[in-house]
């Protein structure tokens, strides 16, 4: 019977990779391998079925442990490691995320070291040639060099080469590489320390890698410098609801420069050719949406008083996911969170006496500067008075089935030269300096209280995270780590001059960042949102910057403040709210206005009557939350558009007002803020009038609005209102990061917006969104946690994306530190 039920499974097997041969080829992403390897009957495509096979109890032989390590896995393939050494257990770490995510592991160091076009051809090329010049694995190979011998994550990083290349080594000589490797026909090179390094460099490549000075500079130069600030100021108009109000301190460094300066030249179509190099990049480079949630209470708003907190980093949601579920003890290390594939260490999750999760704190770490070049001077550069030569570096990049191609970098002080057409702009960035990130976070894992938590969160560089805090004794706090850059002079939300006057000088000192520890109202929070009052002494970055409006932090601030008492079940509906705080705020005016037209037809009545009794919940079965969506998008192209028309803004084909590819989020972002606040508080804002003079308000854009977007929603969703619910016009799916759809999952109804606690990030289609939701309740010492997707990457595993379902249901999974989980799967005993 067993031998029967794994001969379909190689049915199915040979049926899914030849349905992702022929989409493959169609699709072009990379040149098909000799069929003669990838179908050979040993050693070929059908061994994923063998590989797919349920973990059973049974004794393994790793070279180089140390002493027997025991592995105990969980019905949804969340290994628990009990390990006698420090070293078995990072081994053991290795060694388990390369069996589960190798191909993932591959592509992530392949994606940051200039490699993909090695092995997907010419479609890599764009990404290999930006990496190379934003220099990941420079920085991870000058960052390993200076790492001391008595290291510990120096020796944490060994271990876990130790054991990923057990798994490389073994595959090799079985011929059971993962299907992809023979799907692309390659070899995966072994594992080396820098590969670790360089997979920390992606993920803050992702999270603080930006373009936002890029815009700003063609925003002004466009519209004007005075109408790009009041509609993109530095401190946004409206209160972001900050975790840390202040009152402040300033012990120097620099403050926050004024607005009103000359803008320096710029270059209009090279910077353009710029934005368009960096929209090629992985969809997975630079991430716009990449926004998080987390909270905490103790106290009276904590039913049992003990410390009780959230978490939930919102990123892109694929198959295989960004994460790894694992327990872990050892006898320095005890730990249960998630982890990222190529990294040995959880970065969300709980130790015996504390508990964190992270959002992106998203101030500014990323500069331009215009460096002064001449014909008379060919690969120099003027700073600090004199001409001073560039670094040049010289890569050659394979091309899989194509020419190699041959690339020089250029590097001054501030950074690599990303490009010469028409201008020279280098670019300064937060992640290129190093970060002993791992250290940090090795810390964090043995820390037991707030003041160890802090002290470990000083050396944290890049990305800078709002790190939140909970623990044992029923403390909570907040601090938003990691380097904050700081100019001697100009304006750092634009281009700055590269001749001297303008360097970063350093970082905001540690005590003054943002942070809060204990505070008398019992509660801690962030959703994104700029962190601070606008009374914070220092630049911190703009309302352009990917600073969230606020309108998630809103709500979880409305929700803590008002409520008392919570339990995991009140964290867990909160993490599922799919309120959105923005509606709530301006439909009330919507319907004022509509309701004092004269004209409104039958059907416009019987909308403004469902918005009337509506309360922003975003649900699939909603015929309000379809309407706000439509109207709001409308409103704020019927408001911005003939101004960026009329200026030659650059933008999009439809109507997602969006200045460059990759920062069409965040301008849209921020208009939808100042478009909210207008309507509430100055609603004859001179936006609302047309360029050629003709004077409108808030309520003539909006009544135009609404009449748009009945008509639309008409037309593409018939005259019956009832039929117009959100899960209509809104999906979810999880993508295959190999981009074989047929790896993937199918659209499915979903509800949530950019403004909803349970965010969804997409106007029709989204995939990004909750990546990990973790809830920890110090009164019970239990945390719960899960994540949209599967413990494997083989498209045949139970565990490739068995936990979606719950997932989508709002469900969580116990998580079950220091001791076996309640269903074991089965046992691995690693002997030596």
């Amino acid at each position: 019977m067993q031998q029967k039920r794994w001969s379909v499974l190689n049915i199915i097997a040979a049926l899914i990779v030849l349905g992702a041969t022929v989409i493959l080829a169609a699709r072009g992403i990379a040149s098909l391998p000799p069929f003669g390897p990838t179908f050979n009957p040993g050693t070929g495509i059908w061994n994923m079925a063998e590989d797919a096979k349920p973990v059973k109890s049974e004794t393994l032989h790793l070279k180089g442990l140390q002493k027997p390590v025991q592995v105990s896995f969980d019905a949804n393939g969340t290994p628990y490691i009990h390990a006698s050494t420090d070293h078995d257990l990072f081994m053991t770490i290795g060694y388990l995320q390369a069996k589960n995510r190798l191909f993932q592991m591959d592509l992530m160091r392949r994606e940051g070291e200039g490699l993909l076009s090695a092995v997907v051809g010419k479609a890599g090329l764009s990404s290999d040639e930006f990496e190379d010049q934003l220099g990941l694995l420079r920085t991870a190979q000058a960052e390993w060099k200076q790492t001391t011998a008595n290291n510990p994550a120096r020796q944490v990083i060994l271990a876990y080469t130790q054991g990923v290349n057990a798994v490389i080594t073994k595959d090799e000589q079985t011929g059971n590489l993962p299907y992809m490797f023979k799907m692309l026909n390659y070899r995966p090179a072994l594992w080396q320390p820098v590969d670790t390094l360089v997979i920390q460099g992606v993920m803050t490549q992702t999270l603080s890698f930006t373009t936002a000075p890029l815009d700003y500079a063609l925003l002004a130069k466009t519209l004007g410098y005075q109408r790009t600030m009041q509609w993109f100021p530095v401190v946004p108009t409206s209160v972001q609801s900050p975790y840390d109000p202040g009152p402040y301190q300033q012990q120097g460094i620099t403050s926050i420069p004024a607005q009103q300066q000359a803008q320096a030249a710029l270059n209009v179509q090279s910077t353009l050719a710029l934005l368009a190099k960096i929209q090629k990049l992985p969809q997975t480079a630079i991430h716009y949406d990449s926004n998080s949630n987390n909270w905490a209470v103790n106290g009276p708003k904590s039913a049992s008083g003990s410390a009780l907190m959230a978490g939930d980093p919102h990123l892109k949601q694929t198959l295989p996911s960004i994460w790894y579920q694992m327990e872990a003890q050892s006898p320095n290390y005890q730990f249960s969170g998630v982890s990222i594939p190529g990294l040995p260490v959880i970065l969300i999750g709980q130790n015996q006496h504390i508990s964190w999760s992270i959002t992106n704190t998203q101030n500014q770490s990323t500069l331009y500067y215009q460096e002064k070049t001449s014909p008379a001077h060919p690969n120099e550069y003027y700073w600090n008075g004199a001409w001073r030569p560039m670094t040049l570096l010289h890569y050659r990049i394979p091309v899989k089935n194509g020419p190699t191609k041959n690339m020089t970098v250029k590097l001054t002080v501030h950074g690599p030269i990303m490009t010469q057409d028409g201008q020279t702009m280098s670019v300064w960035w937060a992640g290129a300096s190093g970060s002993p990130d791992l250290d940090v976070m090795l810390n964090i894992i043995k820390a037991s209280n707030y003041p160890q938590f802090k002290s470990a969160l000083r050396d944290w560089v890049a990305p800078t995270q709002n790190f939140v805090y909970a623990d044992d004794q029923g403390n909570i706090g907040l601090i938003s780590a990691g380097y904050y850059p700081q100019v001697k002079a100009g304006q750092p939300w634009l281009p700055l001059s590269g001749t001297g006057g303008e360097d970063v000088v350093g970082t905001i000192p540690y005590n003054d960042i943002p942070q809060i520890y204990d505070p008398p109202d019992h509660f801690v929070f962030s959703a994104n949102q700029r962190p601070v009052s606008a009374s914070y002494p220092y630049y911190i970055g703009t309302s352009l910057d990917a600073y969230d409006p606020g309108y998630r932090a809103d709500e979880i601030y409305r929700l803590l403040s008002q409520g008392k008492d919570f339990t995991v079940q009140d964290m867990e509906k909160m993490q599922n709210n799919t309120i959105d705080y923005q509606a709530q705020l301006i439909v009330p005016k919507l319907v004022a206005t509509l309701t004092q037209q004269p004209d409104l037809s039958p059907q416009e009545k019987q909308v403004v009557q469902l918005m009337s009794n509506w309360h922003g919940n975003m649900s699939t079965s909603s015929v309000a939350a379809t309407v706000w969506t439509w109207f709001w998008s409308e409103y704020i192209y019927d408001t911005f558009n003939p101004w960026f028309q009329q200026d030659h803004v650059p933008q999009s084909q439809d109507k997602n007002i969006v200045l460059s590819p990759k920062g069409g989020t965040a301008v849209t972002a921020v208009l939808s803020e100042d478009l909210a606040q207008w309507v509430i508080n100055d609603p004859t804002n001179a936006a609302f009038s047309l360029p050629d003079g003709t004077t409108q308000n808030a309520s003539a854009v909006m009544t135009q609005a609404f009449s748009a977007t009945i008509t639309n929603l008409t037309k593409s969703l018939g005259n019956n209102v009832s039929g117009w619910t959100y899960g209509k016009v809104h999906s979810q799916v999880f993508p295959s990061l190999t981009n074989i759809r047929s790896l993937g999952t199918a659209p499915r109804p979903s509800g949530g917006d950019p403004n909803t606690i349970d965010a969804s990030y997409g106007a029709t289609l989204s995939s990004v969104g909750p990546s990990w939701r973790f809830i920890m309740d110090w009164g019970t010492h239990q945390g719960y946690g899960i994540y949209p997707g599967g413990q494997s990457e083989n498209p045949l595993s139970p565990w490739y994306d068995n936990q979606i379902n719950a997932w989508w249901k709002g469900e969580y999974y116990p998580m079950y530190m220091g001791s076996q989980p309640k269903t074991v799967a089965g046992t691995w005993l690693l002997e030596p």
